[in-house]
């Protein structure tokens, strides 16, 4: 195993062994390569360059209570690259392709799935470029995808802690019938300048309203919103919001415990009416929300500075299926042997 102090590691890149590629060119996907080569020669032309067409996933290997090392979910990960790929006009890696990519690559650097209880995981970045050399706005036919990873420190140092989060109107994320709903890379470069004035401000996240009337919560930061409700896991729908391969499981888990389940507009109204609220992603599961501060009404809503117990049973509901601490009655992992 490697001697990474894994306690000291925060979210950033670190060199692994090796990253998995593989081509788009006359109609069909090359096979899988491996190499150790952090680089990728492109032309200066490339209209991944150019034009944004490009998109990426995000996911994690856990080493298990037992010792395992497992991946979590990884076919909806596929899936949603596939769907952010048809939007792009993008060369669509098959599921199949997609799966053996991250296995292989999580096998080849396997000393670099963190320890378990050290908080650590392996985080992996499946990417999707296109390649067509070209100056024409047009669909690219040619592509190259590739995964690659690194061991990322853990979210919560020192356990979960409630954040603070700031609606601006400074600036919107993604507009309607955009491509809000794809992980392509354009949307987070339209939310680097709210976020960095948060940041400055005090805020860990920003709470991203509807471009179109701004009265309705889409996402909070690079991350899903929920708020429970009387019972109810309530989840904001619109079109223009990443469906959340986290929050589809915290659905998933919320049902179970006997929640409701309600995907629907959430008007920032509302906010005030919930007990508990928090933002979902791969990165930290959940973030507890502390509070929530309009800069345009000066209305604040407090939710306390402590975790709910909702938010806290999901949270450890999730993190026990990741580390193989409770039996995965879904099908949501993948043992890497």
């Amino acid at each position: 195993m490697s001697t990474l102090d894994w306690g000291n590691i925060g979210f950033g890149y670190i060199k692994t062994n090796i990253n998995a590629r593989a081509n788009f060119k006359d109609g069909e996907w090359s096979e899988l390569q491996f190499t150790d080569s952090e680089y990728i020669n492109m032309h200066i032309s490339t209209t991944c360059l150019h034009y944004g067409l490009q998109c990426f996933e995000g996911l994690k290997a856990f080493r298990g209570v037992d010792g395992k090392v497992r991946l979590f979910r990884v076919e909806e990960n596929a899936k949603r690259m596939q769907a952010s790929a048809r939007k792009l006009c993008l060369p669509e890696p098959s599921v199949e392709m997609f799966t053996k990519a991250c296995v292989e690559v999580v096998k080849q650097n396997i000393d670099f799935v963190p320890p378990y209880e050290s908080g650590a995981s392996l985080y992996l970045r499946p990417l999707l470029l296109g390649t067509k050399i070209d100056l024409g706005v047009k669909a690219s036919k040619e592509a190259m995808f590739l995964v690659f990873c690194s061991p990322v420190g853990p979210y919560f140092k020192g356990g979960m802690t409630p954040i603070k989060v700031v609606i601006d109107r400074i600036q919107d994320r993604a507009a309607p019938r955009g491509t809000g709903d794809v992980k392509a890379g354009g949307n987070y470069a339209s939310s680097i300048l709210s976020g960095e004035k948060a940041h400055t401000m005090g805020y860990a996240n920003v709470m991203y309203l509807d471009a179109a009337e701004h009265k309705y919560i889409e996402e909070c930061g690079a991350a899903n919103f929920f708020g429970i409700k009387d019972g109810t896991y309530v989840t904001p729908k619109s079109p223009s919001i990443l469906p959340s391969i986290t929050n589809k499981s915290l659905r998933q888990l919320a049902e179970d415990m006997g929640l409701k389940i309600e995907q629907r507009p959430v008007a920032v109204t509302e906010l005030g009416e919930f007990s508990e609220a928090g933002a979902c992603g791969t990165a930290a599961v959940i973030s507890p929300i502390e509070s929530i501060y309009d800069l345009d009404t000066n209305e604040l809503v407090t939710y306390g500075k402590e975790v709910g117990p909702i938010c806290k049973a999901l949270y450890d509901g999730l993190r026990d299926i990741q580390y193989g601490r409770t039996e995965d009655k879904y099908g949501w992992i993948i043992v890497v042997e």
